[in-house]
């Protein structure tokens, strides 16, 4: 019963996707963008409204249901690389050498650098891999769903996860700047460089953007996860609690590491709180409406 499509209704999440894309074709227009970008972005936006609106309307059992759950995975890739074309110069970095008050603040006055590092290695190295692990929590998400059996509730995942990231990159043009490790190398940096900062380091170099890092979409998007799978398996919490836990230990990552300023994380927190709640209603609205 899990293995192909079972009906024809845009589903949340590709609905959230559709949203989110049609206003990076409209915000194109309104920012000083290249002229590839300025093609690219809309571009962009209108093949994936095109898949958004045919994936249900493919006759029955001809789209599997494996598809409509990968999609918006693929779909908020997409979404990460767009708005990466909205990147504009920085000339003075205002924004980052005022956020980066409250890390030093946080990481050296507070003494949470040498609280991590109290252990060595250990407790670096395990952020670290956390900070890794984000790339894979949503397909986590969904596998854990497959193994209670429960992929038919795969879309308030899905939807609490894309609503979670899209609304992070949604800020992005707005707050243009660059991350506390290429605007201040090695100022508050730890002492253990691990092979899974090397490799993260590794990944960003190949895939990072330059439009802004505030709010963390690391953090928005591994807590949208978490309270996604809350609402998908109310039954069975600790496997959400769970990956809100890794969350916060993303978050911390995100801030030890040099990846975002601490104000990312927190803003990256609250803009997952705020779209994971209005994706609650939604779907409650939604079941009300179902009993009617």
């Amino acid at each position: 019963m899990f293995l192909f499509a079972n009906d024809n209704r845009p589903r949340l999440a590709e609905l959230i996707l559709a949203g989110y894309f049609a206003y990076t074709a409209a915000l194109s227009f309104l920012f000083p963008l290249e002229l590839t970008s300025r093609l690219q972005v809309p571009g962009a936006s209108l093949a994936a409204l095109a898949a958004l609106h045919y994936l249900g309307r493919f006759p029955l059992r001809l789209v599997p249901e494996i598809l409509r759950h990968t999609l918006p995975l693929a779909g908020v890739l997409l979404a990460y690389k767009q708005i990466g074309w909205f990147a504009q110069p920085q000339p003075d970095h205002a924004l980052e050498r005022s956020w980066v008050y409250w890390d030093q603040l946080l990481l050296a006055d507070w003494g949470l650098t040498r609280a991590i590092e109290s252990l060595g290695p250990v407790l670096p190295g395990l952020l670290e891999l956390l900070y890794l692990l984000t790339y894979a929590v949503a397909p986590a998400g969904l596998i854990i769903l497959s193994t209670c059996r429960r992929l038919d509730r795969a879309d308030r995942l899905l939807a609490c996860f894309a609503a979670s990231a899209v609304s992070a990159y949604a800020l992005y043009p707005f707050f243009p700047s660059e991350p506390p490790r290429t605007i201040f190398p090695g100022e508050l940096s730890g002492s253990f460089d691990t092979v899974f900062r090397q490799l993260n380091w590794w990944i960003l170099g190949m895939g990072g953007i330059h439009t802004s890092v505030f709010p963390s979409g690391h953090v928005a998007s591994a807590l949208g996860v978490g309270i996604g799978l809350l609402l998908a398996l109310p039954e069975r919490k600790r496997y959400g609690v769970a990956l809100i836990v890794v969350a916060t230990g993303t978050a911390l990552a995100t801030v030890y590491g040099r990846y975002h300023y601490a104000v990312d994380a927190l803003a990256g927190f609250i803009v997952a709180g705020l779209a994971s709640l209005a994706c609650s209603w939604l779907f409650r609205r939604r079941e009300r409406e179902r009993r009617k």
